[in-house]
């Protein structure tokens, strides 16, 4: 049995683009791996924290010298790391916002990117301890951005997934879903196709 952790970033509930190809990927792992455990993280229902000085402090102090706050922020963000580290498969949705990610979805990986935790400082530079795993990355965008200057999601996700050792990184992205007409259908169509490849 693998675990799989979904992490849903669009701030959108109804008509998500990529919320629609987060459930064609659980449709279609269920039926070819029905054993499997699936975790699913709405950081827009539950928003995680953006760092602070609570967090910093959590990280820093050993826990005699934490505060409450400083504790219970630590607590929360080791929730986050400590279900990454349980996934043999990650699944990132995110919808390009401003030809980025959601900053609800840096804010986790601000959580989960962890010295000593998902990576490791060496003599020779540092070292990703998350090996062992697999990722997808499905995006929704407006407009058409793959492998141009515009693109600021798959260069960034795939340096810091390569940070903390996951290199089987999968992208599939639905271009131009607000560009109407032929645009649209042939981007969601695109997609779907190579959604159904995974599983």
């Amino acid at each position: 049995m693998a675990r799989v952790l979904i992490i849903e970033s669009s701030a959108r509930q109804q008509d998500s683009i990529s919320r629609q190809m987060t459930q064609q990927f659980i449709s279609q792992w269920k039926v070819a791996h029905p054993a499997d455990q699936i975790t699913v993280r709405d950081l827009a229902i539950n928003p995680v924290p953006h760092l602070d000085a609570n967090l910093l402090g959590g990280w820093m102090k050993p826990a005699e010298q934490r505060s409450t706050l400083e504790q219970a922020s630590l607590d929360r963000s080791n929730e986050l790391t400590d279900e990454l580290l349980a996934a043999d498969v990650l699944v990132m949705a995110a919808p390009m916002y401003n030809f980025a990610i959601p900053s609800t979805l840096k804010a986790w990986l601000d959580h989960v990117l962890r010295a000593g935790v998902t990576f490791k400082y060496t003599a020779t530079g540092p070292q990703g301890l998350l090996t062992d795993k697999r990722a997808f990355v499905l995006t929704a965008r407006g407009g058409i951005h793959a492998g141009g200057s515009t693109d600021h999601q798959e260069p960034y996700l795939r340096q810091v997934m390569g940070f903390i050792g996951i290199h089987d990184v999968t992208f599939i992205h639905a271009e131009g879903v607000n560009l109407g007409g032929d645009f649209q259908e042939k981007g969601l169509n695109q997609a779907k196709a190579l959604l159904a490849q995974v599983a």
